[in-house]
């Protein structure tokens, strides 16, 4: 399949110029020429322009003009005749070669006018291109030039960057004020639960309730916490330092608690620059989830980095239920778990390991990607930018 070719705009524009005009000057070469011709005189009337002059010239076939009369005839004949021939031979050459000047002014002038256009894209393509969308959306247009359509477009592209930024804010404020505040009452929850199930006179259904609502309530602990990393990790990173995935995933392995799984590493140098703690996050969450979804009986996790050319590759695969492929995807969105609803269960995870995981790793400059395995369980690969040598 052949690949078109796309034309931007401005050539589009200097296109339609150039062909307007070569339209409109090739008419008036075809008019002007038809016009000439139709004006050349015949030779009955330059004769009688001879009898205008007080010259006896007879009519036309009755007797044989003089010489002098003759060569007059001829020469008239032969500026008319030149005349056409320099409209017909010359004329094309000269309307192509102003054409191409007024083509080349054509491109000079549509550039001009669709600069405050270029701004626009240039402005939208920095926002898109920002590693935190959100954190780009104080940046704004230079307006400038007359009051025009391109002005209107990039005044109201700015007050729409506004209302977007205004809106960012505003949600980055609420989620952190309502995760700080639930912070302290869980905390007391938890101090009082602790307490009163170390009391000597409790009952044994004192205590089952008590370690049940502990779990519950550090599920929501876990969630508050969840939330707050989420939100942070959205945030385009102000500093990085040398970080070794090896070294994180060797780490991550040897603290998370495996409870039956076996859990092995085999880790290569993948060296990266980041925040530790947010890509220590990033593998423990994936260690995790992968512990977590498994097989009931003889389950298993592999976790492996590497260098594979411009990227450090973190890569955790396991054994579990077969997942379809078209959930792959969702699996990554907050609050999504694989074969549960969303309910406020504290075997299961918040639902946010993978989206900090994908936050994490945008963060970074770098993907995730997840692949379902046919006999079950989920091959996640994490690509970041390798730290140079």
């Amino acid at each position: 399949m052949k690949r078109r070719i796309r034309l931007t705009l401005r050539a589009r524009l200097t296109l339609v110029y150039g062909g307007l005009f070569l339209a409109g000057g090739a008419l008036l070469l075809v008019l002007t020429y038809s016009l000439v011709e139709q004006g050349i005189p015949d030779e009955g009337a330059i004769i009688r322009s001879f009898n205008s002059a007080g010259e006896e010239v007879p009519q036309p076939g009755t007797e044989v003009l003089t010489e002098d009369q003759n060569l007059r005839l001829l020469a008239t004949n032969e500026v008319w005749a030149e005349a056409l021939d320099a409209i017909r031979n010359q004329g094309p050459l000269a309307l192509l070669l102003v054409g191409l000047g007024t083509i080349a002014i054509g491109w000079l002038v549509a550039g001009r006018m669709l600069r405050p256009l270029q701004r626009v894209t240039d402005t939208a393509a920095q926002i898109a291109e920002s590693p935190a969308a959100d954190r780009g959306l104080h940046q704004r247009i230079k307006v400038s030039g007359p009051r025009d359509e391109l002005r209107d477009l990039s005044e109201t592209f700015n007050r729409m960057l506004e209302r977007l930024d205004q809106s960012f804010d505003g949600q980055r404020t609420f989620i952190s004020n309502a995760s700080h505040e639930l912070r302290t009452p869980l905390t007391v929850t938890r101090a009082l639960l602790e307490v009163a199930l170390h009391r000597q006179d409790a009952s044994a259904e004192v205590r089952l309730l008590g370690e049940t609502l502990l779990e519950v309530n550090a599920r929501h602990e876990r969630l508050i916490e969840g939330l707050l990393l989420l939100m942070r990790s959205d945030r385009e990173l102000a500093e990085r330092s040398y970080v070794d995935l090896s070294d994180v995933a060797e780490y991550v392995v040897a603290q998370t608690p495996a409870g039956g799984v076996a859990v092995t590493a085999a880790c290569e140098e993948a060296p990266t620059l980041g925040e530790s703690v947010l890509l220590e996050r990033l593998a423990q969450n994936l260690v995790e989830n992968a512990i977590r979804y498994n097989a009931p009986e003889g389950g298993w996790v592999r976790v492996a980095t590497r260098r594979e050319g411009a990227f450090a590759v973190l890569e955790v695969v396991n054994s579990g239920p077969v997942v379809p492929a078209f959930e792959v995807e969702g699996l990554f969105e907050p609050f999504r778990r694989f074969g549960t609803e969303r309910l406020a269960t504290a075997s299961k995870g918040a639902g946010l390991g993978l989206s900090i995981v994908r936050a994490v790793a945008k963060a970074h400059g770098g993907e995730v990607a997840a692949v379902a395995r046919a006999e079950g369980g989920l091959t996640v690969t994490v690509r970041l930018p390798a730290a140079g040598d």
